[in-house]
C-alpha cells in the first residue's frame, strides 16, 4: 500500500498535529461513551472500560502534541 504524499514528505510539526487530532478524536468518542454510562437506564449495568480516565488523558495528551506542532509551524 502506497503512502500518500502528503504524508510522505509532511514536516514533523505536521506530523505531531495529526497525532494530536486523533487524541483528541479519542477523547471526544471517550467522552460520548462516558456521557451514555452515565445516562445508562440499568444502573446495574457497569460498563468495563474507564471512559472518564481515557478521555481526560487522551485530551490532555492531544492538546500537549497540538502545543508542540503549532510551535513547530510558527518557528518553521
Amino acid at each position: 500500500m502506497k503512502e500518500p504524499d502528503f504524508l510522505l514528505f509532511a514536516s514533523d510539526a505536521t506530523l505531531v498535529g495529526l497525532a494530536g487530532l486523533a487524541m483528541l478524536g479519542l477523547s471526544t468518542i471517550a467522552f460520548m461513551g462516558e456521557r451514555r454510562r452515565r445516562n445508562r437506564r440499568n444502573i446495574d449495568a457497569v460498563g468495563v472500560l474507564p471512559w472518564r480516565d481515557i478521555a481526560a488523558l487522551s485530551s490532555l495528551i492531544g492538546l500537549l502534541l497540538m502545543a508542540v506542532a503549532i510551535s513547530g509551524w510558527l518557528k518553521g
